[in-house]
């Protein structure tokens, strides 16, 4: 991106001599009283009342054998879900003593903040090998960047209510874990892409936080021109992740996550140079924002392709900057609701930018285009009637299988009815040491088995960027929408493949249907198995399928004489901040082995 490479530290010294005040949020007088007017009574006592709770309930332990048992087990809950909790006590507490400005929670503040900064590691167990750190060589991964500007911003907002002692501390491990090892060090693997590796959301949170954090403490304007310089040239790397049009193969909840950090440091970087410097004028950055609009099939569900879910988490308050800024209102039509409970926060950005900027509490929903593509995805989402949440849609990607995030998905579909999730991309399973290690394929949720996608002699898709989908058509008019996808390259060679073709054609007359078409060659007689996943449970009759019921119900009919049909059911898997499904696999196949042929099946609405 040109305009992050231009701001070398010449330029953005020069920008920092603006004498604009450094306010990115009032701390009192009118402005703060419009924010609590704007929330109103209730939630801000829903608020005092907790963090009262909380001023009197014990800090959580975080032990050096809870914080090692990741190496131990491979499971990152202990440690993660009691830091969190820890994380959210002292969120809930700032956030009241900010409205309420009485003094009453300080003492509560300074002690879970003394005990966050006497924090080993900041980083979590997953992000540190070797455990805990050496003094002299801290880990700075997500979650230390995260809390240093947890930090920066909780000075901020408190600022001489807070002991000396305690805020002189606070820049010290700052400066010693965050921003001096992300100035002075290069051996973090999400500074830049490589030929290796390609940056994804760690840049931007990473950056956000460290660059971020040095907005609000850093008071040499020399050094902190040389951080921030540093900082967007890692930025342009992240924002080359995404294609020309916006879209993001890490899906919707990633989006959420790293375009939403980078997102809050620009605001904070136009804060800090009075404007001079704002990332988020620019029209790739706008077609960014855009993501998840184009990418919703109805309200409250969204293309849960790579590890992001149905149902991701979009902050009010990251949705409510970016519609102001770059006049998208449409970003306060997601049906998003607000969320003031501040209980699942890893980041203390989300809970202060909800209580600052909340949503409307009233909108007229979003009505989306009825057609969105993404080429160099090839990503297709289609809406029969999008007025309707109840109304026909479907999802699919084409892509390739070493993807940001990736899973072995290529050709994975999703359909929904009745505003109802009935044929599936499940999503992002339970994350572990497994998850992200060399047997991460072996799981059901990142394996081609977890997906809608043929299996082929018995060989699953095979993991790399050469494993793709070849785009052969696509096309929308007011009759269908079509894809057609060649998938013979996503399969092992010792699958004996020649050539499979997926055609999906999403019908507009009526109630709309859907028809897919796998066909298939191979150099001698040999077995196709196509999968249906569903988290719902199937009735089978005489060559036809059903999900669902009324007008949440699809019927998928096949030709009974020619596919064997079967079933494979996987019960209690695991997921990521949700709880475990189970899912189906509908297995149909030819009854006989042939050296080609093609599974044709149709989708069509119950009611």
């Amino acid at each position: 991106m040109r305009q992050l490479k231009y701001w070398n530290v010449k330029r953005v010294s020069e920008a920092l001599q603006s004498k604009a005040r450094f306010a990115p949020f009032p701390s009192a007088g009118a402005e703060l009283e419009a924010i609590k007017d704007n929330l109103g009574t209730r939630i801000i006592a829903e608020l005092v009342a907790q963090a009262r709770q909380d001023a009197i309930s014990q800090n959580p332990t975080l032990s050096a054998d809870l914080y090692l048992s990741y190496l131990r087990t491979g499971e990152r809950e202990p440690y993660e879900d009691a830091q969190r909790l820890r994380r959210s006590m002292l969120y809930r507490l700032v956030l009241a003593e900010w409205l309420q400005s009485e003094g009453e929670f300080i003492d509560a503040i300074e002690n879970i903040a003394w005990s966050r900064l006497e924090e080993t590691n900041w980083a979590w167990p997953a992000h540190a090998p070797k455990g805990l750190d050496f003094p002299n060589h801290p880990t700075l991964d997500l979650a230390a960047a995260m809390t240093a500007l947890d930090f920066a911003e909780i000075d901020y907002l408190l600022a001489d209510r807070l002991s000396p002692q305690l805020r002189a501390r606070l820049r010290s491990e700052v400066e010693r874990r965050v921003i001096g090892p992300f100035l002075d060090r290069h051996d973090h693997w999400w500074l830049h892409s490589t030929d290796e590796k390609q940056v994804n959301n760690w840049t931007a949170v990473c950056v956000g936080g460290a660059v971020g954090a040095a907005l609000y403490l850093e008071d040499d304007k020399d050094r902190l021109a040389q951080i921030i310089a540093r900082g967007l040239a890692s930025l342009s790397d992240y924002l080359d992740t995404f294609t020309g049009d916006g879209g993001s193969s890490e899906g919707p909840d990633y989006w959420s996550y790293g375009f939403g950090n980078f997102a809050v440091f620009a605001h904070l970087l136009a804060c800090r140079t009075g404007g001079q410097i704002d990332l988020l004028d620019d029209a790739f950055v706008g077609s960014i924002a855009q993501f998840p609009v184009r990418t919703m099939l109805v309200p409250g569900i969204w293309a849960s392709f790579s590890d992001s879910d149905s149902s991701p988490e979009l902050h009010p308050g990251l949705l409510s900057l970016l519609a102001r800024t770059l006049s998208l209102p449409q970003l306060k039509k997601l049906g998003v609701k607000n969320d003031f409970s501040i209980t699942r926060y890893n980041q203390f950005i989300w809970p202060l930018r909800q209580f600052a900027w909340p949503l409307p509490e009233a909108t007229a929903p979003l009505i989306p285009e009825r057609h969105d593509w993404y080429p160099e995805l090839g990503w297709m989402i289609s809406r029969l009637a999008p007025e309707d949440p109840d109304a026909l849609c479907m999802a699919i990607k084409g892509g390739h299988n070493d993807e940001m995030h990736n899973q072995n998905d290529i050709g994975s579909f999703i359909v929904v009815a009745g505003s109802t999730v009935l044929l599936t991309d499940p999503g992002r399973g339970r994350y572990s040491k497994a998850y992200f290690g060399p047997e991460r394929y072996a799981n059901l949720m990142t394996s081609s088995r977890g997906h809608s996608v043929p299996l082929v002699n018995g060989f699953e898709q095979a993991a790399g960027q050469s494993h793709c989908a070849h785009i052969l058509d696509h096309g929308a008019d007011a009759e269908k929408d079509w894809l057609e996808l060649d998938m013979t390259a996503a399969y092992p060679d010792a699958a004996g493949l020649t050539s499979l073709v997926r055609k999906v054609t999403f019908k507009r007359q009526g109630r709309g249907a859907i028809e897919l078409c796998d066909t298939f060659a191979f150099a001698s007689r040999s077995v196709l198995t196509s999968a249906l996943i569903t988290s719902v449970d199937p009735q089978i009759g005489d060559g036809e399928i059903t999900i669902g019921s009324g007008r949440a119900g699809i019927r998928i009919s096949f030709d009974a004489d020619q596919l064997a049909l079967s079933l494979e059911r996987h019960q209690g898997v695991e997921k990521q901040y949700a709880p475990a499904v189970d899912l189906v696999r509908i297995l149909l196949a030819p009854i006989a082995p042939a050296k080609s042929g093609a599974i044709k099946l149709s989708i069509n609405l119950l009611k």
